[in-house]
């Protein structure tokens, strides 16, 4: 079974001892907006995946089967 999405990026961050500041320096997305996706209040935009996949360094296609199940 896949994890859905916000599970998922939370757990990558985590693993990879990454904070949400460094991810949004990364990515060039807010703090803000990156609590939303890791909540589940908010679903990213398959560009913003792509980011998110670059700064996490995992294939895009992990992230969009986690959207899919969202």
């Amino acid at each position: 079974m896949k994890r859905e999405l916000h599970l998922q990026l939370r757990q990558l961050r985590e693993e990879r001892n990454i904070s949400l500041e460094t991810l949004a320096l990364k990515t060039r997305i807010g703090t803000g907006k990156l609590e939303a996706y890791e909540a589940g209040n908010e679903t990213p935009s398959v560009q913003t995946l792509l980011k998110l996949s670059n700064a996490l360094e995992v294939p895009a296609s992990n992230l969009l089967d986690g959207l899919q199940n969202a």
